[in-house]
């Protein structure tokens, strides 16, 4: 059987977090609603628990904002600022540029720890996680959140 990741080698899990592979229904963008729910959540308690504050606005978050040529900060002061969804809807259409080029960030996300240093990075993050059997299978740093969060059996 394969492995899981040990109960809290990793921190504290939301499983409340969408899957990074979750497009956003008005952009197409896969991980942006993560974001979002990050924002979400740092704005209904204050901050992120530890294992998740670490990369908060920086990692996968400042990727994506890279792509789309806006500040990470930016997004989170629309959700804080938001007083409802078709609110947060309105600021995000003002925000985003009007072409995501969603299908080039969707690829690059997807394509996240290929490379050798990727590799190195998931094999140690698994090892971590007391799932070396799962090095190889875990392919890619979604596959990383994916697994960690109990969404990859």
């Amino acid at each position: 059987m394969p492995s899981k990741p040990i109960p809290g080698s990793t921190g504290e899990i939301l499983t409340s977090l969408p899957s990074p592979y979750l497009p956003d229904p008005a952009t197409g963008l896969l991980y942006f609603p993560r974001f979002l729910a990050k924002c979400r959540y740092v704005k209904q308690h204050g901050s992120l628990p530890a294992s998740y504050a670490k990369n908060y606005k920086r990692g996968l978050d400042r990727f994506l904002c890279q792509h789309l040529g806006i500040e990470p900060n930016a997004v989170e002061a629309a959700v804080f600022a938001a007083a409802d969804e078709s609110d947060l809807a309105r600021r995000l259409r003002e925000l985003l540029p009007a072409d995501t080029r969603a299908h080039r960030w969707n690829r690059e996300l997807c394509q996240k720890g290929l490379t050798t240093a990727g590799q190195e990075f998931l094999a140690t993050a698994l090892k971590a996680m007391g799932c070396e059997d799962r090095i190889g299978e875990i392919r890619s740093v979604p596959d990383l959140i994916d697994f960690d969060e109990g969404r990859i059996e």
